[in-house]
């Protein structure tokens, strides 16, 4: 194999889902009014899209505010340039303003205590790959999470780091309005 050569990935369509993926193509088309080609990607796998929707859509105790967050931050950290798009425009949808969504990004939130001290805690494990510092999780705890939210924080993080590795990756085609780099 020639290492100098970049392998590149084609973003699947509807006929080449599996059984298992097809519905939840159909669904996600059906919802957002088009295939997200992340979303379609992770249909190259025979389960990989209805693992991934089932384990996104899963009942936890954040706001859909709290978990674009850490969505937004999440992807910052791990510079996924498909995600921050994508999660701008989510953002968005969910009460933030770009200048809102920018701030995220860079790592606080001043128009929120609570959503800057999830922020806080968000970005520190992902750069410190778990071994926190114990002043983030005091913040976190000092503004009303419990170790219940902590717990759904490390699951949306584990979420989002899963597409933005896929992203990372693969470098499909991104088909949400790109933002700049902060």
């Amino acid at each position: 194999m020639n290492t100098n050569s970049k392998i590149k990935f084609e973003v699947p369509i509807r006929e080449q889902m599996s059984k298992t993926n097809a519905p939840v193509y159909d669904a996600i088309v059906k919802s957002v009014g088009f295939m997200p080609n992340l979303f379609a990607t992770l249909g190259l796998s025979d389960n990989g899209l209805n693992r991934y929707i089932s384990f996104q859509n899963a009942i936890s105790s954040l706001t859909n505010k709290e978990k674009e967050v850490i969505n937004l931050i999440v992807s910052e950290v791990n510079d996924c340039n498909y995600c921050r798009a994508a999660h701008t425009v989510i953002g968005k949808m969910n009460g933030f303003t770009d200048s809102e969504a920018i701030e995220i990004r860079s790592g606080q939130a001043s128009f929120d205590r609570k959503l800057n001290a999830l922020i806080k805690l968000s970005q520190d494990i992902v750069n410190t790959r778990g071994k926190i510092n114990q002043k983030y999780l005091e913040l976190f705890f000092n503004e009303g999470y419990n170790q219940g939210h902590l717990i759904d924080v490390i699951l949306q993080i584990g979420e989002k780091t899963i597409t933005n590795y896929l992203h990372n990756i693969t470098q499909i085609k991104i088909d949400f309005p790109e933002v700049p780099k902060i």
